[in-house]
C-alpha cells in the first residue's frame, strides 16, 4: 500500500481565521412563546475611530454581574448565558448591539420592565447613546382574527406592517414607532413546525432591519442639514457664472470667489462622504434582509417591503440626490474655475503681448535716439579733431604758403571720415 505523503503546502497566516469568521456569529435558537430585548449603541462622535476596547469592557461589566465567562481579548462578537437568559453581543463598524432573549412571556405585552434585563446603572455608564431598542414578543401562531385583534391593541394601524414570512413559518408585525417606554415593538407569531433556529434567524433579521434602517437615517439627517447651505452655495455659484458671462467683475476677483466655493464644496463632500457611503451600504442591507424574509401579505395589510417603499425609500432617495447634487456642484465649480483660469490666461497673454509691443517701440525709439546721439557725437568729435589737426598743421601750412582757412577745409573731410569710421567700429564691438 503506497504511503501517504505529508502536504508541504504553506497556508496563509489568516486562512483559518478568515474561514472561521464566516461561522463565528451563529443565529440564536429561540422558542415560542419567548421574548427578546434588543439594544444598539453608538458613540455620538468619531464612532468609527473609537476605542473598541471600551465596547468590550462594557460587555464584560454586564457579564460579571451574572458571573458569566468573559470573551476573548479583541473579540468582536459574543454569545453566552446570563442567568436564565442568553445574550448575543456584536461589534460593528459604528455601533454595538446587544440581544437578550429567553423562553416564556409576561402577562403584559411589551412590558417596559422587560428592558430591565439591562441594569439601569449599566445603561447609564455605556460609552455612547442608544440608536434603537426593541421589545420582541414571540407567540405561537393562532387564527388570523385573533392575530388581527392583538395587532390592533399593540400597534398604530396607520403605520402597521405585517406579513407571512418564510413560506408561512411565521407572521411578523411592527409599526416602527417608538412606544411610551422608548422602545420599538415587534410581534412574531410562529407556526408549530418552525424550528428554534429558524425562529432565531427571523428575530435576527428583524433586529437587523430596524438597526440598519435607523443607522441609514443618519444620512438623511445629514442631507437635510446640508441642503440649506448647498442652496446658498448654488445661488452664489450661479451668480459668479453670470458675472463671468457679462464680465461685470474682474476675472481675478471672480476666480478667487470660485476657488473659495470649490474649497467649501470639497469640505462638505469630505465631511459627508463616509456618512453617505454608509447610508448606501445600510440601505442595501435593509433591502436584502427584507428580501430573504420572502414576505406574503397578511389580511390585506402592507408588508415590510411596502412600508419601506412608502416611508423609507423617499428618505434614501433624498440622500442619494443630495450626494449627486453636491458632486455636480463641485464639478460645475471646477469647470467654471477652469474656464475662468483660461480667460485669465488669455487676458494675461494679451497684456504680455501689449507689453512686448510697447517694449519694442521703446527699443526702436532708443535706437533712433542712440543713432542721433552717435551722429552728434561724430560732429562734436570731428570738430575737436579738426581743431587739433589744424593746430598741428598750421606751422607746415605757413611754410608752403597755405592759409589757415584752406588748411581747415582740406583736413575737415578726412578727419570726419576717420572719426565716423572709429565710432562705427566701437559700436560694432559693443
Amino acid at each position: 500500500m503506497p504511503s501517504r505523503r505529508a502536504l508541504t503546502i504553506k497556508d496563509h497566516r489568516l486562512r483559518y481565521q478568515l474561514a472561521n469568521e464566516l461561522h463565528a456569529r451563529p443565529f440564536p435558537a429561540m422558542v415560542a412563546p419567548g421574548m427578546a430585548v434588543f439594544l444598539a449603541i453608538k458613540q455620538e462622535v468619531q464612532a468609527v475611530g473609537r476605542d473598541r476596547a471600551v465596547d468590550l469592557d462594557h460587555l464584560i461589566d454586564l457579564l460579571e454581574r451574572h458571573g458569566a465567562p468573559h470573551p476573548e481579548a479583541g473579540a468582536t462578537h459574543y454569545f453566552g448565558d446570563i442567568g436564565k437568559y442568553q445574550v448575543k453581543w456584536e461589534q460593528h463598524t459604528e455601533f454595538v448591539t446587544y440581544t437578550i432573549f429567553g423562553a416564556g412571556l409576561g402577562e403584559r405585552a411589551f412590558d417596559p420592565a422587560e428592558f430591565e434585563l439591562f441594569p439601569e446603572d449599566w445603561l447609564a455608564s455605556m460609552a455612547g447613546v442608544r440608536m434603537t431598542s426593541a421589545l420582541i414578543r414571540i407567540e405561537p401562531l393562532s387564527d388570523d382574527e385573533t392575530i388581527a385583534a392583538r395587532l390592533r391593541d399593540w400597534f398604530v394601524p396607520e403605520s402597521l406592517a405585517v406579513s407571512h414570512v418564510l413560506d408561512n413559518a411565521a407572521v411578523v408585525a411592527s409599526d416602527f414607532r417608538i412606544d411610551p417606554g422608548g422602545h420599538l415593538r415587534i410581534a412574531m407569531f410562529v407556526s408549530p413546525d418552525t424550528g428554534r433556529r429558524r425562529i432565531g434567524r427571523v428575530v435576527q433579521r428583524l433586529c437587523e432591519i430596524e438597526t440598519y434602517k435607523t443607522m441609514s437615517m443618519l444620512g438623511f439627517s445629514r442631507a437635510r442639514e446640508m441642503q440649506s447651505r448647498m442652496g446658498e452655495i448654488d445661488g452664489n455659484l450661479t451668480a459668479l457664472m453670470a458675472d463671468m458671462t457679462s464680465g461685470v467683475s474682474a476675472a481675478e476677483q471672480t476666480l478667487d470667489a470660485l476657488l473659495s466655493i470649490s474649497a467649501e464644496l470639497e469640505s462638505l463632500s469630505a465631511q459627508s462622504a463616509f456618512r453617505f457611503a454608509a447610508t448606501e451600504a445600510y440601505q442595501a442591507i435593509v433591502g436584502q434582509r427584507i428580501e430573504v424574509l420572502r414576505e406574503r401579505r397578511f389580511a390585506g395589510r402592507q408588508t415590510f417591503g411596502e412600508f419601506m417603499i412608502r416611508r423609507y425609500d423617499p428618505a434614501m432617495r433624498t440622500v442619494k440626490s443630495t450626494a449627486l447634487r453636491l458632486s455636480r456642484m463641485a464639478d460645475r465649480a471646477m469647470r467654471a474655475g477652469q474656464l475662468l483660469r483660461t480667460r485669465v490666461d488669455v487676458e494675461r497673454s494679451a497684456q504680455n503681448q501689449a507689453l512686448l509691443e510697447s517694449m519694442d517701440k521703446r527699443a526702436a525709439l532708443q535706437l533712433r535716439l542712440q543713432r542721433t546721439v552717435e551722429g552728434l557725437s561724430v560732429v562734436a568729435i570731428s570738430y575737436y579733431a579738426v581743431s587739433l589737426a589744424g593746430y598741428l598743421g598750421y606751422p607746415l601750412a605757413a611754410l608752403v604758403g597755405v592759409s589757415k582757412t584752406m588748411l581747415s577745409a582740406l583736413i575737415t573731410l578726412p578727419v570726419v571720415a576717420l572719426v565716423w569710421m572709429a565710432v562705427r567700429r566701437v559700436r560694432k564691438n559693443i
